[in-house]
Parts: C-alpha cells; structure tokens; sequence
C-alpha cells in the first residue's frame, strides 16, 4: 500500500466518520465476530498463524483459550504472533481445537 502524503490524508480523514466506526466496532464486538488474525511477512507474504486460526475457529477469546491450554495470555500471543511454538501437548491439543471446536466451546461454558 503506497504512503500517502499529508494532504491526502487530511482528505481521506475529512470523509470519515469516526464515532459510526467506532459504534459499528462495539456492535460487531457484542455479536461475537472475530476478526482475521495474520502475520505479514517482510517480503509482504500474508501468513496465517495456524496457533489464531485454531483459537477463532472456536470462537474463544485470546483469555479463554490461553486459560484452556494451560498457559498465559502472553504466551499465546508469542504463539500465535510465530515468536514462539507450542510444546507437543499444546500441538495437539490445537488440533483438537481445530477439528473440534465444539469441545472447547463447552469447556468454557462449563
């Protein structure tokens, strides 16, 4: 995506409505929709964290599934940013989670 100069900015800007984003932002939050986690990469490949597309794919907050998987919502962030991998026991319990969302889901709400 090319820079924009100031003014371009300013212009775009002008044409905003920032409290109807931000109203738009809440209501989406509200109804549970997640938005799509991934990683950029410095040639500009988009790369989707399989750590994130578990979690979402559940429908679970970063705080619920790192209380599931035993481990700090840090960590998880670390795991889903590709800073970090998850041990073995996390890896299949992310395949769980994958496969079978539902499961996590009732756990939670357990």
């Amino acid at each position: 995506m090319p820079k924009l100069s100031e003014s371009e900015l300013l212009a775009r800007d002008a044409k905003r409505d920032l409290n109807a984003e931000l109203l738009e932002s809440i209501r989406e939050m509200k109804e549970g929709k997640i938005g799509r986690v991934s990683l950029v990469s410095r040639d500009g490949r988009v790369i989707v964290s399989p750590v994130a597309k578990a979690r979402l794919i559940s429908k679970l907050s970063q705080s619920q599934f790192a209380e599931l998987m035993g481990v700090s919502v840090r960590t998880l962030q670390e795991w889903e940013q590709g800073r970090r991998n998850p041990s073995g026991a996390a890896k299949t319990l992310l395949r769980v989670a994958e496969a079978h969302p539902e499961i996590l889901r009732e756990l939670v709400s357990a």
